[in-house]
């Protein structure tokens, strides 16, 4: 199964991902996981990031969808993965189908996690972390606060609040969320791949509304995809062929008409020499024309002598 998470932040998809990734056995691919991966193991993709991030630009969507290729290439994508984080807008949703419709891996799903606006700002403004790192328990101070106040009920240490944690931070945030990747709903609902999760409640509910979504719709949306998949690739080697042909050298044209040519007189001659090697049809010996039959002339009688006078 191929799925797109999409949501604001806060709206707990991340969460979801991890369990989708436990109960199906398949990758979550995080850009900013992949962007760390790539910079901490000195890859060139990861030499253009680490260049553009210090120069502080942007990472081009090109090293993002490379380094995204290059992790869907690994064994245990084979059946499928969890995008999340990316793509963020439409041009970067329309760079990934033309990438993964080239791997023969085209999206099946797009699942939205949906949370109204001030939930989310609750959720984000409200969370309070333990400080200690090997703990890592998260409260929120609106809807799951500890027990034992500004202390972490777990191991006692002090909680934090992030720095960017604030209404303001937050607000720009989403307002970032609702003109970049918002239009994404309508993208992919076009394209028949999108189902909504309302984001509100028992993380269990949420996750099996989420499951259900994929048992009933992945297996449908995968026929009528395999089948657009068959007649795009044919579509794909059939454009692939064309333009390989008409940037072939003009010197590789010419040896390979050069070599057709040949073959074709090859063709030819060996048609000659088996008609010549045939027996020529033996033909009927001609009987020699009878001779006239030789016409015997009579010895004319001799003239007898005229008969004395008496």
């Amino acid at each position: 199964m191929r799925i797109v998470l999409l949501g604001a932040p806060g709206s707990g998809k991340g969460t979801q991902a991890k369990l989708l990734v436990e109960k199906y056995k398949i990758p979550q691919i995080s850009t900013g996981d992949l962007l760390r991966a790539e910079v901490a193991g000195g890859s060139e993709l990861g030499k253009r990031a680490k260049a553009a991030m210090d120069a502080g630009r942007l990472v081009s969507d090109e090293v993002v969808l490379g380094m995204i290729q290059s992790r869907l290439a690994k064994p245990d994508a084979k059946g499928g993965f969890i995008l999340d984080g990316f793509p963020r807008n439409i041009p970067q949703a329309q760079a990934l189908d033309a990438m993964l419709a080239r791997l023969g891996q085209p999206l099946q799903l797009a699942l939205l996690v949906d949370v109204e606006k001030d939930v989310l700002m609750k959720r984000l403004t409200g969370r309070r972390n333990c400080s200690k790192a090997d703990c890592g328990a998260i409260y929120n101070i609106y809807f799951s606060p500890s027990k034992a106040g500004n202390k972490c009920e777990k191991c006692g240490a002090t909680l934090s609040h992030r720095s960017d944690d604030n209404a303001e931070t937050v607000g720009k945030r989403l307002q970032v969320y609702e003109s970049q990747t918002a239009p994404l709903v309508a993208y992919y609902k076009a394209q028949g791949k999108l189902r909504t999760v309302k984001g509100v409640g028992p993380m269990g509910a949420i996750f099996k509304t989420m499951c259900d979504i994929i048992e009933t719709q992945i297996r449908p949306l995968a026929a009528v995809m395999g089948r657009i998949d068959a007649v795009a690739a044919a579509r794909e080697r059939a454009a692939a062929k064309a333009k390989a042909v008409a940037k072939a050298p003009a010197k590789a044209v010419a040896k390979a008409t050069a070599k057709a040519v040949a073959k074709a007189k090859d063709k030819q001659t060996a048609k000659t020499l088996a008609a010549k090697a045939k027996p020529a049809p033996t033909k009927k010996p001609v009987k020699p024309a009878k001779k006239p039959a030789k016409v015997v002339k009579k010895a004319a009688k001799p003239k007898t002598k005229a008969k004395k006078a008496k």
